[in-house]
């Protein structure tokens, strides 16, 4: 009877085994939001790491990360390191691709909890008045990975944090677009605003 029962669980390891062998070599994650904003004021929220921090989801899980950015932290060559808890982990990013207003590719590393490597892209295309902003994530499954993908894919564990970081991003770059657009500020009257100097000022009255 125990021979029979250990046949039994050699066979089902077995067919488990060659089930995740067959699950896909890689996997894909995309999410996008279309915004009102042209595609050159979204691209330094996502070419600059400083920036990028800000509508991140995962920075907000952590309040003491710990963030180190390489110098300058924009545009291909740029690293952005973290260290944070067991929600964030460890990693480091590094811009591979930038092309303005268009596309940035971010090779990614992850350290802990797991090692693993990926790329992601934040790309940008005009839609009408504004920017249709897809940010997508793929790379390679690993044997951990496609057990893993028996369960949960990448894209249930990755999908809905994407949705949080575009959520947080599109105020961010329409407020910024509407700052751009906004004339400068005049008094009711139409007289220059009072931080603004006069056009007959005399430059040497403040000395």
């Amino acid at each position: 009877m125990a021979k029979k029962v250990l046949i039994a669980l050699g066979v089902l390891l077995g067919v488990l085994l060659v089930v995740i062998v067959l699950q896909p070599a890689t996997y894909h994650v995309e999410r996008s939001v279309v915004v009102k904003a042209p595609p050159a004021v979204v691209f330094p929220f996502a070419n600059n790491f400083k920036q990028w921090h800000v509508w991140s989801p995962w920075s907000k899980l952590d309040p003491d990360m710990k963030t180190t950015y390489s110098d300058p932290p924009a545009g291909e060559g740029a690293t952005y390191e973290w260290v944070g808890n067991d929600d964030v982990g460890q990693g480091k990013m590094t811009i591979i691709e930038s092309v303005p207003d268009e596309k940035v590719a971010i090779d990614l590393h992850f350290i802990t909890p797991f090692e693993s490597q990926a790329q992601t892209d934040v790309l940008l295309a005009k839609e009408g008045e504004g920017t249709k902003v897809t940010w997508t994530m793929h790379g390679d499954n690993t044997f951990m990975g496609k057990a893993m993908g028996l369960f949960m894919s990448m894209d249930d564990m990755i999908g809905a944090d994407y949705e949080k970081g575009l959520a947080a991003l599109k105020p961010l770059v329409e407020q910024a677009a509407a700052d751009q657009a906004a004339p400068p500020a005049e008094a009711a009257d139409g007289a220059p605003a009072a931080d603004a100097p006069a056009d007959d000022a005399d430059p040497d009255a403040a000395e």
